[in-house]
């Protein structure tokens, strides 16, 4: 007999900035668990592509994926992303906040407003109007899981990339927050703090191998992670096996943040 603990069948995973890295990770390996995902970005070719994909692997499983493109920016673009998912899926049972910016690197002394403003309304306040538009549904079931991913990077302070950091230590607190709130309605609300993944978003960090090595000769594991590494962790969440996790921020970093 096949153990249910991390079973998805029958599960709807609204995930953001899914087309690509740590998202698609999710996505993929949320659908090889039954779930029925949607990917979503502002790219509705490439929406298209990842969901083609994922379908062709899960063809005769539980698990599939649609493709409803988004931008997270614009709170109008959120609620459709969330009413034609409930049209084509019915429901959602676990929401995925992964989509984020950082548009600067270098002294918050020198950061533009507008810079400041997109990386804050981007990493925070869309994520908060998801839940906002998502959490309702749950509460009536009494039964669901919210998951942000953040960063390594809220954890500790950057002289080159203060205001992601703050954002990202910001979404650990709305974790906490929403864990609190709605814990007596059997919410589950948990942060994802990934170190370097090997993605588009760090590709600078990774790309040359002197930086490369530079970056990661003081991490225990002594290496840079992979998407699909970080994507366990949210499978856990989502399933019977994180049913009494809550309020936690999971950091999947190689130990770096030990080990310095």
């Amino acid at each position: 007999m096949s153990s249910k603990l991390f079973d998805l069948t029958g599960k709807t995973a609204l995930i953001t900035g899914s087309s690509k890295g740590i998202g698609e990770a999710i996505a993929y390996e949320m659908a090889r668990h039954g779930a029925q995902v949607v990917i979503s970005s502002r790219k509705g070719d490439v929406c298209e592509s990842v969901a083609a994909a994922i379908n062709a692997e899960t063809e005769g499983e539980a698990g599939g994926a649609i493709a409803i493109p988004a931008h997270v920016g614009h709170k109008e673009q959120l609620q459709m992303l969330v009413d034609k998912t409930r049209e084509k899926l019915g429901k959602i049972d676990i929401l995925v906040c992964n989509a984020a910016v950082n548009p600067y690197y270098g002294s918050m002394m020198d950061i533009p407003d507008s810079a400041f403003e997109k990386i804050l309304d981007i990493n925070i306040m869309s994520n908060h109007w998801l839940c906002q538009m998502v959490l309702p549904e749950m509460i009536e079931r009494k039964d669901g899981v919210i998951m942000v991913v953040s960063s390594v990077g809220g954890l500790k302070g950057s002289a080159d990339l203060g205001t992601y950091a703050i954002s990202k230590a910001a979404d650990v607190q709305l974790v906490r927050n929403l864990a609190v709130e709605h814990g007596p309605n059997n919410i589950r609300v948990n942060a994802i703090s990934p170190g370097l993944i090997r993605t588009d978003f760090a590709r600078a960090l990774w790309e040359n191998p002197d930086i490369l090595k530079r970056a990661t000769q003081a991490d225990p594991l002594r290496r840079i992670g992979e998407p699909s590494e970080v994507a366990g962790i949210a499978v856990y969440l989502g399933s019977t096996a994180g049913a009494f996790t809550t309020g936690q921020n999971f950091v999947v970093d190689g130990g770096a943040t030990i080990g310095r």
